[in-house]
């Protein structure tokens, strides 16, 4: 079964005029966002337009060839696992609080789930969306060719809705990049994906708009500038490949806008450009770098080029520059008008974003400003979260440890419903505690981890300066509690 995620209900997306439901896939059937579309008051006026020259088609046969035997079927299994009554642990009644009663673990529940991927290079790393495997305790990615193989979560990016996993596997056919920024309106693109669980379908259609945000994407700073499109997408298309004629990946797709639940017209794909980058990000860092600007902005409307008095509607207004962000350390004022980074032109807040998250901390850019109907440029080096231009590690590094499957017999003999083995221990908090290597963890915070991406996903959603309670077994059935601080 496909899987769709509700992102929210009743959310309304003015395009136009006109109000577009956006679904969201993800993996579970049902799970969908879908909203009431409003027409347009006005009808539509047509305007006459030249008609194509004769044989202006292109041949898309060579990008579908190509880019068909690198896009992947992905299903997942869901793990829910209940828990009642207290915890019947002494550590974590000590630190969290008595719930009084027995501790109970039930049984697990699994929910089956589909999505694509694309296959990005030839020893097997594979990007697609961050819901098509988020939860997932299982992942197995099928080839074209029905071949298939057990995945790994190398990293994941809730606010692009970007992930990146690897399977064991060489001299893979992949997709190279290709340079999302020079797409242009009306440019022939193809989807390729699992649509319904129907394996490699192509279809085709245009850009139809550039720079969108539609407010789906569920992280802490999400950055939207999606790729619209008519080529047809539906539930299991999400993480697939949007390429060009040439056969390059230009976008991973992501979401429609829908009445239904099913395509309905529009498709939206993250850029390229972004995804490259937070796929490298992943790789190299383990977690996005982030570049901020340190600017609160809005488009220059009509109504705000009439409040300020600024002669032509153009650029991003700048309201108010941080303290210690790199926009007030370059000069630049809060009634600044941004015309361009480097030498693209950015007219919407989604543009700007989009260009920013092409870029580190410590990245240089030169932006173009309209000051009092003059002209200036300003280098800008790009800043962290932090303020600063230095590279941001993520919280799982500081746990020093190397992690792998345990082995079925062991989970078998030990009678587990969930866990991931210390193979290699390094400078780090669980040295420090006294872990030793092949310890089984099983639960943080009273949360069954069975894959780095469980670890990561309870560190990061533990609060500074609260306890961590790691629990576990080690494979002569010897039980163990560690607690530390996030610092």
């Amino acid at each position: 079964m496909n899987k769709f995620k509700k992102v929210t209900t009743n959310l309304l997306i003015a395009f136009a005029g006109a109000v577009i439901a956006v679904a969201v896939y993800s993996a579970t059937i049902g799970k969908t966002k879908v909203v009431t579309v409003e027409e347009p008051s006005q009808p539509v006026q047509l305007t006459s337009l030249p008609s194509a020259p004769q044989g202006g088609v292109p041949d898309l046969t060579y990008a579908a060839e190509k880019s068909v035997h690198a896009v992947v079927h992905i299903q997942t299994m869901i793990k829910n696992q209940a828990y009642g009554g207290g915890s019947g642990n002494p550590f974590f009644d000590f630190f969290f609080g008595d719930r009084g009663g027995q501790y109970q673990q039930q049984q697990p529940q699994y929910t089956r789930a589909s999505g694509s991927g694309v296959i990005i290079s030839p020893d097997g790393y594979i990007v697609t969306n961050n819901h098509v495997i988020d939860d997932a305790s299982n992942i197995e990615v099928i080839l074209n060719d029905d071949q298939k193989y057990p995945a790994k979560v190398v990293g994941r990016d809730p606010n692009t809705d970007i992930a990146l996993v690897k399977i064991d596997a060489k001299n893979l056919p992949y997709l190279t990049w290709g340079n999302s920024d020079a797409l242009k309106l009306g440019e022939w693109v193809l989807a390729v994906g699992n649509p319904f669980n129907l394996t490699s379908t192509v279809t085709a259609g245009i850009v139809s708009a550039k720079g969108r945000a539609i407010g789906i994407n569920a992280g802490k700073m999400p950055l939207e500038s999606f790729i619209q499109t008519d080529a047809a997408v539906n539930p299991g298309n999400s993480g697939g490949a949007l390429v060009n004629t040439r056969g390059e990946l230009v976008g991973i797709n992501t979401a429609i806008a829908s009445r239904t639940g099913s395509y309905s017209g529009y498709s939206f794909a993250v850029p390229a450009a972004i995804a490259q980058k937070v796929v490298s990000d992943l790789k190299e860092y383990g977690e996005v770098q982030r570049a901020m600007l340190g600017v609160t902005i809005q488009k220059v409307t009509s109504q705000v080029a009439k409040e300020h008095d600024i002669d032509k509607i153009e650029g991003i207004y700048v309201n108010s520059v941080t303290d210690d962000g790199a926009a007030k350390h370059a000069g630049i004022k809060a009634g600044d008008v941004i015309l361009k980074i480097d030498n693209t032109t950015v007219n919407t807040n989604p543009e700007l974003m989009e260009q920013l998250g092409k870029r580190r901390p410590g990245d240089k850019v030169t932006l173009t400003i309209k000051r009092d109907g003059k002209l200036k440029q300003y280098e800008v080096t790009l800043r962290n979260t932090r303020g600063d231009t230095s590279i941001l590690k993520e919280s799982f590094s500081v746990l020093g440890a190397k992690f792998g499957a345990v082995s079925d017999q062991d989970m078998q003999r030990l009678q587990l419903n969930s866990g991931i083995q210390v193979d290699e221990l390094s400078k780090g908090k669980l040295k420090d505690l006294g872990v030793k290597e092949g310890f089984i963890i099983t639960e943080i915070n009273k949360k069954p981890v069975s894959s780095v991406d469980d670890v990561k996903r309870a560190l990061n959603q533990t609060e500074e300066g609260r306890p961590i309670l790691i629990e576990g077994v080690y494979p002569n059935g010897q039980w163990a509690y560690y607690v530390f601080r996030v610092e």
